[in-house]
C-alpha cells in the first residue's frame, strides 16, 4: 500500500503542527503549505480542538510560545478541507474520543491517519484493510 496525499490529523498532531512546532511535523506543515497534502476533517474535530486550546495547560503553552487559540484556529481553516461526519467505520476505536477520526479515514480511504494515540496506533492493520495508512509522524506513515 502507498500514502496518498490526503491526511486525517487527530488533535494531538494538530497541537504538535500548530502549537508547539514539533520538528517531527515539518514535512507535514511543508506539504501542507505547497499543496501536495489535502487535509480532511468535520466540524466536529475543529469544535474539539477549540475545546482543547482552552485547557489550561494548553492555554499556557500557547502564552509561552506566543501563540494564541485563534491563530491555531486560523491555521487549521487556512489548511483544512471541511466535510461532513462520515458513518461509523466497520472498526471501533478503544477510546471514544478518538472514533471520529477513525471513521473520517475510512470513509475517506486512500488516505493517512497521523495519531499519537496507542488507541489508533493498535488499529493500524484493521484500518489497512479500509486502505488507510496509520502512524504517528507524516514521514513513518508515508514510508509504510
Amino acid at each position: 500500500m502507498t500514502a496518498s496525499g490526503r491526511v486525517v490529523l487527530d488533535t494531538n498532531i494538530v497541537l504538535d503542527l500548530f502549537v508547539f512546532e514539533d520538528a517531527t511535523t515539518a514535512p507535514l506543515r511543508a506539504g501542507l503549505e505547497a499543496g501536495t497534502l489535502s487535509w480532511y476533517a468535520t466540524r466536529a474535530m475543529r469544535d474539539e480542538l477549540a475545546r482543547v486550546l482552552a485547557y489550561p495547560q494548553i492555554v499556557r503553552r500557547l502564552c509561552f510560545y506566543d501563540r494564541s487559540a485563534e491563530q491555531v484556529l486560523a491555521e487549521f481553516d487556512r489548511h483544512v478541507q471541511t466535510v461532513e461526519t462520515a458513518a461509523k467505520a466497520p472498526w471501533t476505536c478503544k477510546d471514544g474520543d478518538d472514533q471520529k477520526f477513525i471513521d473520517l479515514a475510512v470513509a475517506l480511504g486512500r488516505c493517512t491517519l497521523l495519531s499519537k494515540d496507542q488507541a489508533v496506533l493498535c488499529m493500524r492493520r484493521r484500518l489497512a484493510a479500509a486502505d488507510v495508512i496509520v502512524g504517528p509522524a507524516w514521514l513513518e506513515a508515508s514510508a509504510v
